[in-house]
């Protein structure tokens, strides 16, 4: 449990932190698995998928000409193992529940450092020390991470998956009420728009798989919605902007969007290769765009297809498709009274809605403190599924 701690306290506060314990989990785990009669290897989940994935992104690397290169751009494929390995070191839903607890406790506490960034963010921020690193660009809350976009889609995968806690029914917690509002605000404070469209996808998406709660649910969007235009006037302006197609990031990301469909055009089966955007997008950039350079196209998708091409959208798009399926399934086979396993299943679907919406946007997928996250909640449907 120690390295799950390690592991929770590096999601929510240091990417160094998280991939070292990380492969220390990854290190416990195999060698927990070295004598099959005591602990005999069950199923990877998702590993068809993931695996297709991962052969698409070779053959792609192999065939980019920059073979180097990009395989090192591919190396965030190992982030996956933060799937298996919690699919399989978490004991049961109990123990998976206080994980997500740990999970959402390190979360608020991002929020807050966030908040704090935010409103007290002065006019000539300092330059060095502790002072100088919690308000580095504090325009934007950004908690303890290097940018706000990683805040926004942490925040809003901790939300969804904590969100059946606070819902009518014998599982009810409203205790987590106050770090859930906590997030909340962080998030707002982000003023990341794409991962409040991904959040609030995710509240939908949860209202299905719920047997009480709806109408909380939908009552909540509302007032979320009314506190947002009421709110201060740069979080009004920048919610009704999202609609205006001449907002000046919207049109860029019209910009990228057209230059990235080229670059698949050009490259349509195994694309450009792990890490092309950075190297080829100035020859399919538009005149009129303001970035004549960038690293990614502020779309999972469409940067899964022009890197990887069809081949690897496809295997992309199956890992997604397998998850939910096999999710919604565990969930149906769950009795109303288990409503601890139900929280953590419906959760984590959410979690991943949120967080796909929110790639349509930005590249999420290439986010590291992210992914590992999304991996991570992942891999709770599979523990109740193995615990039963």
């Amino acid at each position: 449990m120690g390295l799950l701690g390690a592991f929770v306290l590096g999601l929510g506060f240091s990417i160094t932190l998280s991939q070292t314990a990380l492969a220390a989990l990854t290190v416990h785990w195999l060698w927990s698995r070295r004598d099959p009669a005591v602990r005999p290897w069950g199923e990877l989940p998702l590993l068809g998928p993931v695996l297709a994935f991962s052969a698409a992104t070779v053959l792609s690397a192999l065939a980019s000409g920059h073979p180097l290169e990009s395989l090192l751009a591919s190396k965030g494929l190992l982030l996956v193992v933060a799937l298996w390995a919690c699919a399989d070191l978490l004991a049961d839903a109990r123990e998976s529940d206080r994980f997500l607890s740990a999970l959402l406790l390190v979360g608020a506490v991002g929020a807050v450092i966030g908040l704090v960034q935010v409103t007290a963010c002065p006019a000539a921020p300092p330059r060095a020390g502790v002072a100088g690193w919690l308000f580095h660009r504090c325009d934007r809350a950004r908690g303890p991470f290097s940018i706000y976009m990683t805040l926004a889609g942490v925040l809003a995968m901790l939300l969804l998956a904590g969100a059946p806690r606070l819902l009518p029914g014998p599982g009810r917690r409203l205790g987590w009420a106050g770090p859930w509002v906590l997030m909340v605000l962080g998030l707002a404070a982000t003023y990341v728009r794409g991962a409040w469209l991904g959040f609030g996808t995710g509240i939908l998406a949860l209202a299905p798989l719920i047997r009480r709660g709806r109408l909380v649910l939908m009552v909540g969007i509302v007032v979320l919605v009314v506190l947002a235009l009421a709110g201060p006037a740069p979080l009004r302006q920048r919610f009704l902007s999202m609609g205006d197609p001449q907002e000046a990031t919207i049109k860029e990301r019209r910009h990228m969007i057209q230059s990235g469909l080229a670059m698949a055009r050009e490259h349509p089966l195994l694309g450009v290769g792990p890490g092309g955007v950075k190297r080829e997008y100035a020859r399919f950039a538009r005149p009129e765009a303001i970035k004549q350079r960038t690293g990614h196209l502020h779309n999972t998708p469409l940067q899964i297809l022009v890197e990887r091409g069809l081949a690897g959208l496809l295997a992309w798009c199956s890992i997604w498709v397998v998850f939910f399926a096999r999710a919604v399934s565990i969930l149906r086979r769950l009795g109303p009274d288990e409503t601890r396993e139900r929280a953590l299943v419906a959760g984590s679907v959410a979690a991943i809605v949120g967080f796909l919406v929110t790639g349509l946007s930005e590249y999420s997928f290439g986010d590291s403190e992210v992914l590992m996250l999304a991996w991570t909640l992942m891999s709770f449907p599979f523990v109740v599924a193995r615990a039963k």
